[in-house]
């Protein structure tokens, strides 16, 4: 564990690489509202492609941000949806969009 930790540069670093991509801040907020199913994702993150949607989704996975819930229907529907340990994240999101209304605001 210790070897994974030394490669990080400080606290910031670690928490960018849960959330640090484009389109991941994007998918944990339309979870963080309610789950939602992969298409309905696709529609809510507009210009994200299917690879990069399901890229990001398995590392949120991974990490215990998101959870996949694979339900019985024909076809097979799969929901996701923030986890209880993802949602501690929504004050981080809330302050990232408080911030860039005061940025819009400004300029």
């Amino acid at each position: 564990m210790e070897r994974e930790r030394d490669h990080y540069r400080c606290l910031v670093d670690v928490a960018l690489e849960v959330i640090g991509a484009k389109w991941k801040p994007l998918i944990i907020h339309h979870l963080c509202r309610k789950p939602h199913r992969f298409r309905e994702l696709e529609r809510k993150v507009p210009f994200i492609t299917r690879k990069m949607l399901i890229q990001h989704l398995r590392e949120l996975e991974r990490h215990g941000v998101v959870s996949r819930e694979i339900r019985p229907a024909r076809p097979v529907q799969v929901e996701y949806a923030i986890t209880e340990y993802g949602q501690t994240l929504y004050p981080v999101l809330q302050a990232l969009s408080d911030w860039g209304k005061l940025h819009l605001e400004k300029g």
